[in-house]
């Protein structure tokens, strides 16, 4: 009777650990599966592209000498980003080239371009 119950708890302790260890390998290979997931993204095309996107941003917001071009078949999320861009170089510089024109920002939050020496307000 004795050897009944000490083998039957033997195996149960032994299904208990045999589980406690399977429901830790599950952890570390969703961890594992994550952390290649994550990997890949950064390795990824769209990745890359992204980081030049976000680079050329970067460079066109620190310099209001550079030109910002809206075109006609621009996507509406390109035309809304270019707009932003020229705002923040204007609330920064109090000026900023779009579309070939330099426009200014003057002490009032009047917002002119400069054709043929004279200020024309917007």
């Amino acid at each position: 009777m004795k050897n009944i119950l000490f083998i039957t708890l033997f195996i149960v302790i032994i299904i208990f650990v045999y589980l406690k260890s399977k429901k830790s390998s599950l952890k570390l290979s969703r961890k594992n599966i994550k952390m290649s997931s994550f990997k890949k993204s950064l390795l990824s095309k769209e990745f890359n592209i992204n980081k030049i996107h976000l680079r050329n941003e970067e460079r066109i917001n620190l310099n209001p000498d550079i030109n910002i071009k809206v075109d006609l078949y621009d996507k509406d999320y390109e035309i809304i980003n270019k707009t932003n861009l020229h705002r923040a170089r204007l609330a920064k510089f109090k000026k900023s080239k779009f579309n070939g024109e330099f426009i200014y920002l003057d002490e009032n939050e009047n917002v002119y371009k400069v054709t043929e020496g004279v200020k024309k307000y917007l």
